[in-house]
C-alpha cells in the first residue's frame, strides 16, 4: 500500500485560544532560533582571541558553513548570523582586534574596500539604502567588542514594519545560506 499524498499547503497559524493564559487572539509567529541570540550563545566568555571568538573561529570553516561571502587577504565578509535584514553582513580583520585604532593601515584600507564591495555585492537584492557602522565597546552596543566588525545593512522603504516593534522578531524572507551564495555570486572583482 502507497502512503497518503502530502498535503502541499502551508501549516495555518496557531490561533491563541489553545494557550495557557488569557485568550488574546493574536496568532503566533515561533521563532526558536532566536533563543540562541538572546542566550548568549556562541559570544566569547572574554576578550581574549582564539577559539572563544566566533570571528577569530569563523574563517576556519568552509565558506559555506562559516557563511563567509568573501574573503580577502586581511579582512573577510560574513553574512550575520541574526540579521537585522536579509543580506546583513559584517567586514571583520582576520586579526583579533578590538578597536579601530588599532588596525594597520593595510588592515583599514582593506577594511574599506570590502565595505565597497559589499555594497557592489548587495546591489543584486535591490536595497534602497545602507545602514553601515560598527560599535566601538560593549557600552555602544557591540554584541562582541573583543573583535572588531563593521555591519552593512541593506535597507528597503518600508522593510520596518510593526512585527519587530510589537513582537520582536524579524521577519527574513531568505535563507542565510540562499543569501550567501546569492552574494559570493555577485561579489565583484576588487
Amino acid at each position: 500500500m502507497g502512503e497518503a499524498p502530502k498535503d502541499p499547503s502551508p501549516p495555518a497559524a496557531e490561533p491563541a485560544s489553545g494557550f495557557a493564559g488569557d485568550p488574546d487572539g493574536f496568532g503566533r509567529l515561533w521563532t526558536p532560533h532566536r533563543l540562541a541570540y538572546i542566550q548568549g550563545e556562541g559570544k566569547p566568555a572574554d576578550a581574549h582571541a582564539g577559539e572563544g571568538c566566533p570571528f577569530c573561529r569563523i574563517p576556519e570553516a568552509s565558506d559555506e558553513d562559516g557563511l563567509i561571502v568573501h574573503r580577502g587577504a586581511l579582512v573577510y565578509a560574513v553574512l550575520n548570523l541574526f540579521p537585522y535584514n536579509a543580506g546583513h553582513l559584517m567586514v571583520v580583520p582576520y586579526r583579533h582586534a578590538a578597536w579601530y585604532t588599532d588596525l594597520t593601515v593595510d588592515e583599514v584600507a582593506e577594511f574599506g574596500l570590502l565595505t565597497q564591495l559589499a555594497m557592489r555585492a548587495l546591489e543584486v537584492s535591490g536595497p534602497h539604502g545602507f545602514n553601515i557602522g560598527m560599535n566601538q565597546g560593549a557600552v555602544a552596543g557591540a554584541g562582541i567588542a573583543a573583535h572588531l566588525h563593521q555591519h552593512v545593512i541593506p535597507r528597503w522603504g518600508g522593510d520596518t514594519n510593526f512585527v519587530p516593534i510589537i513582537a520582536h522578531t524579524r521577519v527574513l524572507p531568505e535563507l542565510l545560506g540562499d543569501v550567501r551564495a546569492r552574494l559570493a555570486a555577485a561579489w565583484p572583482a576588487g
